[in-house]
């Protein structure tokens, strides 16, 4: 497909859920909302990942070194491949669409499709679940927030976050499949 012919099925796609992107954008009137997503966005910029990345290894010893390093490598690949998507589908945000749609986070880049943020928070809970499921439950409410948040701060479309959260959870079952070679290296990790 062109990228002309794309930028047509993306502003097609775009009328349609921009009317649901600004419902939910409007709840940014109320006063606890906007403060709340912003720092669920922040977090989800990375940080709050980098930190339970960083404690795995003492929360779980070498079954922690194993997981944090399968996170990290993954992530880095999730990284890879969705600023590889933002260059090549090139879509722009609600809020630069539709001037009603009020821009509630400063965004990291102008592409909106597909939404990284959600890309790592599904890929990192689904790791989570598989290594450590009493983590993955505790960072489940967490995770649920970042999707929402990229809608409601007008950053993301509804299908950039399904998308994103789609190609997240296929990385980590490819991560998950490939994790048994990473096994051969935990020898080398100190406990």
């Amino acid at each position: 497909m062109t990228p002309h012919r794309l930028s047509r099925v993306f502003t097609r796609i775009d009328h349609s859920e921009g009317r649901w992107c600004l419902r939910l954008n409007r709840s940014l009137a109320f006063p606890a909302v906007t403060p709340f997503f912003r720092v669920v966005s922040r977090l989800g910029d990375g940080w709050l990942w980098y930190a339970l990345i960083l404690a795995l290894p003492a929360i779980n010893g070498l079954e922690g070194w194993a997981l944090a390093a399968l996170m990290t490598l993954t992530g880095a690949a999730c990284t890879l491949l969705y600023k590889l998507l933002k260059t090549c589908l090139v879509r722009e945000r609600p809020f630069i669409s539709f001037p009603a749609i009020h821009c509630g986070s400063p965004p990291l880049d102008r592409g909106s499709f597909p939404s990284g943020h959600s890309l790592h928070a599904v890929c990192f809970t689904v790791l989570l679940f598989h290594g450590m499921p009493l983590l993955g439950w505790a960072v489940l409410p967490f995770t649920m927030a970042v999707l929402a948040s990229r809608v409601v701060l007008g950053l993301h479309y509804p299908s950039d976050v399904l998308a994103g959260s789609l190609i997240g959870a296929g990385c980590a079952v490819i991560a998950l499949h490939f994790a048994p070679a990473l096994s051969a290296l935990l020898p080398l990790l100190p406990t």
